[in-house]
């Protein structure tokens, strides 16, 4: 499929990694939907990317509130070819802190966004997605969704994170396989340490200490890099089903 037609909707479009997809297809004549719950932000990136993207506040945990959002996404761009996953949270919390066991409440809000969410995305885009014309190779659509090297090595107080992560790329596979049938690719992304709005908010001198644990480049990843990866699998009808790290072969330590 050709990035420059394509019509994606980008759930946490309004910054970090899926700001950056969305600014990708932009950049390549395609147009984008910034789903996020971030209204100010979100406004603010869909005018500064111009007269084919529009933001839609979303909360991807609302089965029907992203139903909703997906049909108005498809209204604004004409269909829908590309659905990326990027909205995600974490909270991190030991199992036993020094106050006691772990909250319930909090996993259970760091499943539902991650992983409850990129599931309502994923199904509702298809659901539009399977009434395209198929191209020459009989594709309708592409799913990415963002998972993390937290899903193979979780650290110490990540385990919501950590299962939700997990989540996404134990989904991945059955949904590829189901949605086979439409011409629809299902991959998974799964990230290592990158410069997202979270890290932005560190230290320098930390930035520069995570960066450093990556064996190669020593750094931290950028979001251009992770658009560029969502571009390549947009273009390759045979990468599907997959998960593939974008880490620089970093194996995350215990903590």
């Amino acid at each position: 499929m050709d990035l420059a037609s394509a019509k994606a909707v980008i759930s946490g479009g309004a910054s970090g990694l899926g700001l950056a997809t969305a600014r990708r297809v932009i950049d390549a004549g395609g147009h984008a939907a910034l789903l996020d719950i971030n209204e100010e932000q979100g406004a603010k990136s869909a005018e500064d990317l111009g007269e084919r993207a529009v933001f839609i506040r979303t909360d991807v945990s609302d089965e029907g509130g992203v139903r909703t959002s997906v049909g108005e996404a498809a209204k604004f761009m004409g269909g829908i070819t590309l659905a990326v996953n990027c909205a995600g949270i974490l909270i991190p919390e030991r199992v036993l802190g020094r106050d006691g066991p772990g909250s319930a409440d909090s996993f259970s809000k760091v499943i539902q966004i991650n992983l409850v969410g990129s599931f309502n995305v994923t199904k509702e885009a298809a659901a539009v997605m399977q009434a395209n014309e198929p191209n020459t190779d009989e594709e309708r659509g592409l799913v990415v969704s963002t998972a993390s090297v937290a899903a193979f090595e979780g650290q110490i107080g990540q385990a919501s994170y950590s299962a939700s992560k997990g989540g996404i790329i134990g989904m991945m596979l059955p949904i590829a396989r189901e949605l086979a049938r439409f011409g629809i690719r299902v991959n998974t992304i799964a990230p290592g340490i990158f410069l997202t709005p979270m890290m932005e908010g560190l230290s320098k001198e930390i930035q520069q200490s995570l960066g450093a644990q990556v064996p190669f480049p020593p750094r931290l990843g950028r979001p251009e890099e992770f658009a560029d990866l969502v571009a390549t699998i947009y273009g390759n009808a045979m990468i599907n089903g997959e998960t593939i790290r974008l880490d620089g072969g970093i194996r995350m330590q215990p903590k």
